[in-house]
């Protein structure tokens, strides 16, 4: 029995590069939909404003990668 170290490091970089990216753009997605909450001069914190339209789409954009690349990873487990 053959191991081929260099194929399964490769799988496991790339694996590993698109994992934490997949965690980034979907946390820019939940920091783009969530409120901004402020604190005032005096020390106490207040509800914060709604996220801008710019905003929301950005994170639904987010959101929608995110989904793209899940959506590829069972077409390439299930397509063969």
């Amino acid at each position: 029995m053959h191991i081929n170290w260099e194929a399964l490091g490769q799988v496991f970089g790339v694996s590993l590069v698109v994992t934490v990216a997949l965690v980034g753009v979907f946390t820019l997605g939940i920091v783009g939909t969530s409120p901004r909450k402020q604190q005032q001069p005096d020390g106490t914190v207040t509800a914060g404003r709604v996220p801008t339209a710019l905003g929301r789409t950005g994170a639904y954009a987010c959101f929608a990668l995110c989904a793209a690349a899940v959506g590829y990873g069972i077409y390439l487990i299930v397509a063969k």
